[in-house]
This record gives structure tokens, C-alpha cells and sequence, in this order.
């Protein structure tokens, strides 16, 4: 199709091309099955773009990735891209520039607006990524945050979060054992407990996920927190 091979099965994809990431973009009813296939043939970077994937079937996914070393982005994600070399998904590589920050976002919109912010201001990107923004993800912020820290390219992390969990609170415990800067920003300080903003994620349950113990939490770890994305970009260019 257009010069791109189209093939009935993975498995013959995989013979002919060798191909190490597959990207799904189809009804969250067949992401299982797909996502099977990819990694029962030696796929080991599932990019799950479909949201609202059962929990049931994200939870299977994620069973069989970890038993065949695989790793899951998403479901819900905008993908992931590292500047003029990758790019799977639909996040905007073209008016990105190369750099040293790299980004995590559970929100694929809050990920494509730190994209603009920092390439307007002049700030370069490593890798940015979106985890994912259903209620279950394939990976965490702890295991993203752990893979930059780890990253030549990468000196500065940006940590965007949002209410409901505690997966902020958890990678709080994580940023605070780190050598380099991270500077995050929390979205939905204003949203009603009980209310579901967005995400199957984003939902305040009695108190708990909510912007303030987040904020909190990631004080106390040595974070830089910022209240908007204007005071995001000056507190990178301060560290920078």
C-alpha cells in the first residue's frame, strides 16, 4: 500500500522484516489479540494507542509482556518520540528539536502542549513519552523515570501528572533517590472529587489522588513543582 508492505499475519512480518516495535491503532475490543500476537512473535515494544482498553485485557497484556521481557506503552498513549531519530505514534516530531530533557506524561494532550512550550522557548527534547491514560498502563512513571536517569542524553526530567491514583506518590519515592533534576507539573487542581476528568485514570476517590497530596509529595521528595507550563519552562531554564 503507497510502497509499505501489508502482511495478513505478524509472524510473516517478522520473517521478512524483523521488526522490534509494533503500534496498534484499532478498537479496543481487538488490542488483546493483537497485542498477543506482537509479543507471542518476538515484538518487544507494544505501543498501545487505543484507549479505554478493557482492564481486564491491559492486565492480561501486561502478564504476558513481562513473561516474554516485553515493554508496554500505553494503552491510551500519544506514543513516543526522541527527536530526528523516532517517532511511534502521532506526537509532533517535526517542530521538536534535539536536547536534554526528557519528558513522561500520562496525558497525551499534556505531553504535545510541553512540546510546544519547550520548542517555542528553545529547549530541546531527548525522549518524551506518554505512559498511557487508562485506568491500568503497561509501565509506570517509576519505570520510565528509572530509564532516563539512566540515559547519556538525557540531564533534565519533566514529570507531568494529573489527579487520580498513586502513581505520582509512588514515583515521588523514586525521584527522591535521583541524581538529576526533575521538575513536574501536576494537571487538575480544580476537578471535583468524584468526577472523572478525561482519563479513566483522572478521578479523586475520597481525597486520595488529588493534586494537593501529589504536589505535596513531590515536594518532599526535592521535585520542582510547576504551576503552569510558562512556570514549567522557567524553572528548567534556571537548572539548565
Amino acid at each position: 500500500m503507497q510502497g509499505i508492505p501489508v502482511y495478513d499475519s505478524m509472524s510473516e512480518a517478522v520473517m521478512k522484516h524483523q521488526p522490534n516495535t509494533s503500534v496498534l491503532y484499532i478498537p479496543a475490543a481487538m488490542v488483546k489479540e493483537a497485542a498477543f500476537e506482537a509479543i507471542e512473535n518476538g515484538i518487544k515494544t507494544i505501543v498501545i494507542i487505543t484507549e479505554t482498553v478493557p482492564v481486564n485485557d491491559t492486565m492480561k497484556i501486561i502478564d504476558l509482556a513481562e513473561q516474554y521481557e516485553a515493554w508496554v506503552i500505553g494503552p491510551n498513549t500519544p506514543g513516543i518520540v526522541s527527536p530526528e531519530k523516532a517517532l511511534v505514534g502521532f506526537l509532533p516530531a517535526a517542530t521538536v528539536q534535539a536536547g536534554e530533557v526528557g519528558i513522561i506524561s500520562r496525558s497525551g494532550t499534556l505531553a504535545i502542549e510541553s512540546l510546544r512550550f519547550l520548542s517555542e522557548s528553545g529547549i530541546g527534547i531527548s525522549t518524551c513519552c506518554g505512559i498511557g491514560g487508562d485506568l491500568v498502563s503497561g509501565k509506570s512513571q517509576v519505570d520510565y523515570l528509572r530509564l532516563l536517569e539512566k540515559d547519556d542524553q538525557t540531564r533534565f526530567i519533566v514529570l507531568l501528572g494529573e489527579i487520580g491514583g498513586s502513581m505520582e506518590e509512588i514515583a515521588a519515592e523514586t525521584i527522591s533517590t535521583m541524581t538529576k533534576p526533575v521538575v513536574t507539573m501536576i494537571a487538575g487542581r480544580t476537578a471535583p472529587p468524584g468526577k472523572r476528568m478525561g482519563h479513566a485514570g483522572a478521578i479523586i476517590s475520597q481525597g486520595q489522588g488529588s493534586a494537593v497530596y501529589k504536589i505535596e509529595a513531590l515536594k518532599k521528595a526535592g521535585a520542582m513543582v510547576a504551576d503552569d507550563f510558562w512556570s514549567l519552562v522557567e524553572l528548567i531554564k534556571k537548572i539548565q
